[in-house]
């Protein structure tokens, strides 16, 4: 166990360094950190305008986290619909495309120890995504008093979601030597789980089954204060067969190689 743990420690460490070494990563950051910046000043400006609005109109003070960490937090979501897949296209598919993943696959590693180590090394560029966002949060303290138990439950709740979208980038890598097309993949399928319950109202018997494969309605009550098991089962759930897929075709590779 604890060799297992060392060797996935290990790999994951390597895809860290791979990625935070890259100019990529880092213009991912920034850009992310732009956009993000770039919501949070509309929505804060309009936050601040309502709370002048409200005061002179004789109403009551304003939520900062209905009116202005709830919507950002929203809208988070929406660029890891386009960052996430450039940060899991190259894991698999540039061990291809160098020919590394002979070695990889060869060397005294379980196929559960590769899929883990990069699976955790993609993850800690996304924490790293999460924690730019932290500065801007924190400084919503100057302008209000922010429940923080909402922020807590929301930041987890895309946490769960992020690393969905990472377990399906991972998959889709390791059947491909292309990144591009590893990251237009992964972006197809991620923008098909986000629009799926838009059908659901439409879908008659199967309205039910497209809104519980919605990944964003398990979303919503996170950025409430609210952690409900069945959102909890359908992430973990999801982020496990994936991985399981992505663990499956690495399986597959090192028998055809």
């Amino acid at each position: 166990m604890r060799n297992t743990l060392h060797n996935i420690g290990a790999i994951a460490g390597k895809e860290l360094r791979m990625l935070y070494g890259s100019p990529v990563a880092w213009l991912l950051m920034g850009f992310f950190a732009l956009l993000f910046g770039g919501f949070y000043y509309v929505f804060l400006d309009y936050f601040l305008r309502q709370g002048l609005q409200s005061q002179f109109g004789g109403g009551g003070p304003q939520n900062v986290n209905a009116g202005m960490i709830r919507p950002i937090l929203s809208n988070f979501s929406v660029l890891m619909l386009f960052l996430l897949p450039a940060v899991t296209m190259r894991t698999f598919a540039e061990e291809k495309r160098s020919g590394t993943i002979e070695l990889l696959l060869t060397s005294p590693l379980t196929d559960f120890e590769i899929v883990m180590g990069k699976f955790l090394g993609s993850l800690g560029l996304y924490g790293g995504l999460l924690g730019v966002t932290l500065a801007y949060i924190a400084w919503l303290y100057n302008f209000g008093t922010p429940d923080w138990r909402p922020i807590v439950t929301g930041y987890f709740g895309l946490l769960l979601m992020g690393t969905c979208f990472l377990a399906v980038g991972l998959f889709i890598s390791s059947t491909t030597k292309n990144q591009m097309i590893a990251a237009a993949a992964s972006f197809i399928a991620a923008l098909f789980m986000w629009i799926i319950g838009w059908f659901a109202d439409s879908a008659g018997s199967w309205g039910p089954l497209f809104s519980y494969l919605s990944i964003t309605s398990h979303i919503e009550d996170f950025s409430k204060g609210v952690i409900d098991t069945k959102h909890l089962v359908f992430y973990l759930s999801f982020i496990v067969f994936w991985l399981y897929l992505t663990l499956k075709s690495t399986d597959a590779e090192r028998w055809r190689g």
